[in-house]
């Protein structure tokens, strides 16, 4: 892995790196560690697509490249959730201290305020933010949090005519009870087209919740913005959409409106999946394609593409440029994986491999470029002067 640069967040520069991906048969894995709480070893670790992302290209070039072009800003403690404000300006969520900061496009940092309740504790606390479809109207902040019991899911109304650290109101929980752990909490929650609210949740350690339809974990849900089961989802009384994850961390919709998810693997492969409501995806029968492997056939769906975690442990994705980009916090890099339609084209290339560490969130810009949050300060990364920092990516 490559020494990070010291002076690289200062400049723009244009950073070309790329590199292939393993790929093969997965056999089924029955123990190891947490693929984010794995120690980094040398050389190796929704948010949602903006909707104003360009749809994908009849046939995306199979090489691509991006540019740093701005630092938005420094100084981040334990950044992981990230929504887009109408207008460009980004809601920044601290995962140990439960806080929410505007960021605004000059990089001018203001304080929404602290969401009460949250616990963080080993991959808990705040997670996931997103801002409502109809933000202008109803102006709703949403979070997905850790607390004493569970996971939930909670909504607050944010009042930018307030002084800063108390602009946010209340928060009224829609949705409780999503299993709790030290590890697998999953925590991203987006919109998506339908103008439903999705989460990837973790099945927090305990495999067999991840197979159990019962179990909120290890599950992507579907609800409505109250907390209700939408509607067409695979049973009408719950909010359970796919299940068989370990730990869903990235949520995307590409410009066909189809759903994307990143999933940390074990010790074995990484994932993106394409989701499709009621399927299976396999955790913890198969972990990667299950060609080959035992309990083959079986009605599992297989990855579109796959890594080793020491290259990937993947957490946030977006869509943009006819590719999904994905931010590894091991692997220390960022993966771009062409598309033409629902195939990868080409092997998907890496890009900023260590020069800036573990990478939490990427969110599409209004510009057609990416927003990438950095991971150095959640207690697994080495931290350098400035972290952790939101950096601006020209993308092609």
């Amino acid at each position: 892995m490559q020494r990070r640069s010291q002076t690289a967040v200062l400049a723009a520069a244009s950073l070309l790196l790329a590199a292939g991906c393993s790929s093969g048969g997965a056999q089924p894995e029955k123990g190891g560690p947490s693929a984010d709480a794995t120690a980094k070893s040398p050389g190796a670790s929704a948010a949602p697509a903006s909707p104003k992302a360009t749809p994908s290209p009849a046939a995306p070039p199979a090489k691509g490249s991006v540019k740093v072009t701005a630092t938005l800003t420094t100084g981040l403690k334990s950044p992981w959730g990230v929504a887009p404000l109408p207008g460009g300006d980004l809601l920044v969520a601290s995962r140990d201290t439960g806080d929410i900061f505007r960021i605004a496009a000059d990089g001018k940092k203001t304080l929404l305020g602290s969401v009460p309740g949250v616990e963080p504790g080993g991959e808990g606390g705040l997670l996931g933010l997103a801002v409502s479809s109809d933000f202008g109207a109803d102006h709703l902040v949403y979070a997905y949090f850790t607390t004493a019991t569970d996971n939930r899911i909670a909504r607050m109304i944010y009042d930018e005519k307030r002084p800063p650290g108390i602009q946010l109101g209340q928060p009224d929980t829609i949705f409780k009870g999503i299993p709790k752990g030290q590890m697998h909490n999953g925590g991203r929650i987006a919109f998506g087209p339908d103008k439903m609210l999705y989460a990837g949740t973790g099945e927090t350690g305990d495999k067999g919740l991840a197979q159990d339809k019962e179990s909120l974990g290890g599950k992507i849900l579907r609800m409505t913005p109250d907390g209700e089961p939408a509607h067409g989802n695979p049973s009408a009384d719950s909010v359970v959409y796919d299940y068989g994850h370990r730990n869903v961390q990235g949520l995307a919709w590409d410009g066909e409106k189809r759903l994307w998810a990143s999933e940390f693997g074990q010790d074995t492969w990484d994932e993106l999946n394409l989701i499709e409501p009621g399927k299976n995806y396999g955790w913890p029968e198969v972990e990667g394609r299950a060609k080959g492997a035992e309990g083959s056939g079986a009605g599992f769906v297989d990855p579109v593409a796959q890594w080793k975690p020491a290259d990937a442990s993947p957490s946030g994705i977006a869509y943009a440029k006819g590719s999904i980009w994905m931010a590894g916090l091991r692997g220390e890099r960022l993966w771009r994986i062409a598309l033409k339609g629902t195939k990868p084209v080409g092997a998907p290339q890496a890009f900023l491999n260590g020069e800036y560490g573990r990478l939490r969130s990427v969110v599409a810009a209004d510009d057609g470029g990416l927003w990438l949050v950095t991971s150095n300060t959640d207690g697994r990364g080495d931290v350098h002067k400035g972290d952790d920092r939101i950096l601006h990516l020209k993308v092609t």
